[in-house]
């Protein structure tokens, strides 16, 4: 049993359900306050500097701040597209483990900024030049602008051809192409950027790609790839549970994260086959636990 299934174990009930939904609302949120006043994205911004300085909300209100530089089809399409992906691996993955893959991403990218932070007080490096070219706060207040949910996105659709490498997408709507083939081209386009991009961008892009290769050594044994035939195939015998599924409910428990039939009278629970025992599980980890021998 690895780290995260303990863990899911004793904090798994505090799991955000539809977290990508929270994540839109937000980015929307961040498009209008760009739209009205773009000043007020710098009061919100990731700026370890002014952090220190007791602006500690910034730790949290950075992740509304969008990616900027799309135009509005491009943008709503964008969004739509990182809320199917993200629901996607919600439902295989499970809650619990979607959570810490986002959230994870928005922690390595905080320590990233404040490891700038330290950086830019090192006399041999050019950041440190920068800084003092421009003062404390004007060079921090340039920095936090690097600093946004742009690279955690694109970590998200990396986890996604992680898990479906053979599913099909149309590449400008037109290219039907496999994902695993895009989330190399942005693997490829990550590591391009780190080469290109100064000191600054490399710590970002950096934390973006440590989120994406921590959890997946966390969850080697737990997360699988799935084929599109086995995808359809759990979905379709979802839907033949719910039909078949009798009117009156015994009381069923997950033996991962604790959810029980009474309080979610609508949730899905399975025995598995393959573990030594009677144990049952809720529709969110009959595919992602680890079996108990």
């Amino acid at each position: 049993m690895n780290f995260l299934n303990k863990l899911e174990r004793k904090i798994g009930k505090y799991a955000i359900p539809n977290l990508s939904k929270y994540l839109i609302f937000g980015y929307i949120l961040g498009y209008l306050i760009q739209f009205i006043n773009p000043n007020l994205l710098n009061v919100i911004s990731l700026n370890p500097y002014l952090i220190l300085h007791g602006q500690v909300w910034r730790l949290v209100t950075w992740i509304i701040i969008p990616p900027s530089g799309f135009s509005i089809l491009w943008t709503v399409v964008m969004l739509y597209f990182y809320y199917s992906v993200g629901n996607d691996l919600e439902r295989t993955w499970g809650t619990f483990y979607y959570n810490v893959y986002l959230f994870m991403g928005m922690l390595f990218t905080a320590i990233g900024s404040f490891l700038v932070m330290g950086l830019s007080y090192v006399p041999s490096l050019e950041i440190n030049e920068a800084m003092k070219y421009f003062g404390e706060a004007s060079y921090f207040n340039i920095v936090s602008s690097y600093f946004s949910t742009y690279y955690v996105n694109m970590s998200i659709f990396l986890g996604f051809a992680m898990t479906f490498p053979e599913v099909r997408v149309l590449l400008m709507f037109v290219i039907p192409i496999k994902v695993k083939w895009l989330g190399i081209a942005y693997a490829v386009m990550l590591l391009a950027d780190m080469f290109r991009t100064d000191l600054v961008g490399k710590i970002v892009i950096a934390a973006s790609l440590l989120n994406f290769v921590v959890f997946f050594l966390m969850t080697r044994s737990g997360i699988r790839r799935m084929s599109p035939r086995e995808v359809k195939r759990r979905h379709d015998f979802n839907k033949e549970v719910k039909k078949a599924r009798p009117m009156s409910v015994a009381k069923h428990k997950c033996a991962v994260c604790g959810k029980n039939s009474e309080d979610n009278p609508d949730a899905e629970f399975r025995f598995c086959s393959k573990c030594n025992g009677n144990y049952e599980y809720c529709q969110d980890h009959l595919f992602t636990h680890t079996h108990v021998q």
